[in-house]
């Protein structure tokens, strides 16, 4: 499940890429727009700066932007980000993550399907797709 800090980051970016501006835009206006409470959406960007989706600067024409085209920026980046692997299972979502079981799991076949179905789904839209 996508948690409200996935939902919302990605809210933020749309946002940010709909404003069509290389100007930093403020975050009250942004959760304005968006509905979300500005303290909340604080934690949200103080992470999405340190993972380089956008940038921010204080002061006076202060706020956020973003870092790159729209158009080059993924919905799955954006995503696990902000909540981690998406993968369905320990086993995959962990690359050092030891299974005895996994040689002689009949499961694992599925859920690699099943993980290469959401990162596929995700990695190919674009934020660009969203925006109406």
């Amino acid at each position: 499940m996508i948690s409200t800090r996935g939902r919302y980051a990605l809210r933020v970016m749309l946002d940010l890429a709909e404003q069509h501006s290389d100007k930093y835009i403020p975050l009250k206006d942004i959760a304005e727009r968006q509905e979300i409470s500005k303290k909340y959406l604080e934690i949200i960007v103080k992470d999405m700066v340190t993972g380089g989706l956008i940038a921010g600067t204080s002061g006076k024409g202060g706020g956020y932007k973003l870092t790159r085209d729209p158009k080059d920026y993924t919905v799955g980046e954006i995503i696990e980000l902000m909540e981690g692997s998406l993968s369905p299972v320990a086993c995959l979502a962990d690359k050092d993550y030891k299974c005895a079981r996994k040689k002689v799991c009949q499961t694992l076949p599925m859920w690699e399907e099943f993980d290469k179905l959401i990162h596929d789904f995700f990695y190919q839209k674009k934020l660009t797709d969203l925006i109406d």
